[in-house]
């Protein structure tokens, strides 16, 4: 199966990943991609998790390491991206400054932490009782309308817990919502090279979650297989994985030239 694309790829510029633009795009034409999205971690106005992301500092010189990617490698299309978490103090941020002044091709969804109680919560503490919250903050971020694709909707894998009426839940109603909303959930190549958790049926990787994906077969929904790229190496890493997750489980592929050109 020939990989040509990928739309998830990160920089050094957020912390937990290595290489720069023109590693990516150069590793990249090393195997064949004709596309490729960098979507480093968005840097916040507030500099809010800034241990994981580029400071608002950086997002200047990080804009001019894409564009002069783009002149020096005519022979790729590469695409100018940012993943994000969504809050409303951000909207304005995320649809003015970077998808307006400064002509971001897309954004990308990646939900790492939910709002519960009034504090935010990252996702390896999540326990059954917080799977309303993560779908309701999926949905709400689905529904801001800001983004191309949802990054690893199944995530809530990372918490080890067991495949219940609580996971299912929460599954199907981010399944609704993106059937209801038209967005495009990702399956994520990363969580296929991460270490695995420990769950009651076993070990396993923290994601592609494949009973989520076993579910989606029955909603009308489009997909997306991306490597989520942290070094140059990964470029196209688990994309072919994620290709038969979809594959197997009868899974629309979602038609990039159209999702990306109608942003």
């Amino acid at each position: 199966m020939q990989v040509t694309k990928n739309y998830h790829t990160h920089t050094a510029r957020c912390k937990h990943a290595t290489g720069n633009v023109a590693d990516y795009i150069e590793a990249g034409i090393e195997h064949g991609l004709v596309e490729i999205g960098i979507s480093d971690h968005s840097p916040l106005p507030d500099n809010r998790w800034s241990n994981v992301r580029m400071p608002m500092k950086d997002l200047g010189d990080y804009i001019e390491e894409i564009d002069s990617a783009i002149e020096q490698y005519p022979q790729v299309n590469i695409l100018k991206a940012a993943e994000c978490e969504y809050a409303v103090e951000y909207h304005a941020f995320y649809e003015d400054v970077l998808l307006g002044e400064h002509a971001f091709d897309y954004l990308v969804c990646g939900v790492h932490y939910i709002p519960y109680h009034g504090a935010w919560m990252g996702l390896g503490a999540l326990e059954y009782r917080h799977l309303s919250a993560f779908a309701k903050y999926t949905i709400e971020s689905m529904a801001s309308g800001l983004f191309a694709f949802m990054a690893h909707p199944d995530v809530f894998g990372y918490a080890g817990l067991a495949w219940d009426e609580n996971c299912i839940a929460c599954s199907r109603d981010i399944l609704t919502a993106a059937e209801e909303l038209s967005v495009v959930l990702e399956i994520n190549g990363y969580g296929l090279r991460k270490d695995k958790v420990s769950a009651p049926e076993g070990e396993r990787r923290p994601y592609p979650l494949l009973p989520f994906w076993e579910l989606a077969r029955e909603y009308e929904i489009q997909v997306i297989c991306n490597s989520d790229a942290h070094q140059p190496g990964d470029i196209v890493a688990n994309i072919g994985e994620a290709l038969i997750i979809a594959e197997e489980n009868n899974l629309v592929l979602a038609d990039t030239d159209l999702l990306f050109k109608s942003l």
